[in-house]
């Protein structure tokens, strides 16, 4: 259902702290016309645990007016079933064109309830679900066995795979064939799934990066791997501050250096400063020296 390049955007936010729509539709849009194939919103790059119920379908509807028809996924990520079901609910009446759920951010859920609260909110929504799965971030690891147990319910279609093991991709490929479109969710390793057969990256640099992001994703399926690993491997290092606590804020600043947006937070974030800030532009400035001619795909 879902493929290629699904970047997970950030919210962006005005000096007083309301959503900046203008902003949104700008890089929005940036992503759109550099070959992205949908936009996720509200995920933990958008920030979505520091924004309201109303300010999560704002931005969707933002988004979903940039999207020129390709998909927009909304995420859930209450810490309640009850909520989640709700938001998800609200999300189809808004025009979603599905959810990527994350089990729950604040009580890390047993097997058991993981597949009870996932499809709680499936079936509430009635939408078409890429399951989060990030045992890194979220404790909760969505393994194949829960998977088999998701696989019953039509709803579910998608796998952001987030494990941070690279052998889940052919687990799951080997385990259920095309049953889930998997996408890698790790940028570091997005190579080496995309070529191990992930059919869809949902991406965090490719705010700041469109084009490089998808160059990658367009050269790695035509079976152009060296000129895929080229790109790659200048990426590595901007790439790698999309693992990091601090992921939010190095992308921010991205954006800020590489196509004029701005850093701003949603507290209890604070802009970086002091020395990381300076490791971070040293990577951003020192990328954009050495930045790759792009080969026609």
């Amino acid at each position: 259902m879902w493929t290629g390049v699904l970047p997970a955007v950030t919210t962006k936010f005005t000096a007083d702290d309301q959503l900046d729509h203008a902003e949104m539709e700008r890089c929005f849009g940036l992503m759109m016309d550099a070959g992205c194939d949908g936009l996720i919103v509200c995920g933990s790059l958008g920030e979505g645990p520091m924004l309201s119920r109303q300010e999560k379908l704002d931005v969707l509807n933002t988004a979903r007016n940039v999207a020129k028809g390709k998909p927009v996924l909304l995420t859930v990520n209450e810490a309640a079933t009850r909520d989640a079901a709700d938001l998800g609910k609200a999300a189809a009446k808004a025009g979603a064109d599905g959810l990527m759920i994350v089990p729950s951010p604040i009580y890390h859920t047993d097997p058991r309830e993981t597949v009870a609260t996932l499809t709680a909110v499936a079936d509430a929504a009635s939408l078409p679900v890429m399951i989060y799965s990030n045992r890194v971030a979220y404790r909760v690891d969505v393994t194949t066995e829960i998977m088999a147990e998701l696989a019953k319910n039509p709803h579910f279609v998608a796998v952001k795979e987030s494990s941070d093991d690279i052998r889940r991709t052919t687990e799951i490929i080997n385990a259920f064939g095309d049953r889930f479109d998997v996408h890698t969710g790790v940028d570091n390793l997005a190579f080496e799934a995309l070529t191990a057969g992930a059919v869809g990256w949902v991406a965090g640099l490719v705010c700041a990066f469109p084009a490089e992001t998808v160059a990658i994703y367009k050269l790695v399926k035509a079976g152009r791997y060296e000129e895929a690993l080229a790109i790659y491997r200048w990426f590595r290092p901007l790439l790698d501050l999309d693992v990091s606590s601090y992921l939010v804020q190095n992308i921010k600043l991205a954006e800020e250096l590489v196509i004029s947006s701005n850093d701003r937070v949603r507290q209890p974030r604070l802009p970086l400063a002091g020395e990381r800030r300076v490791e971070v532009e040293k990577i951003i400035r020192g990328a954009l020296i050495d930045r790759p001619e792009l080969p026609a795909l």
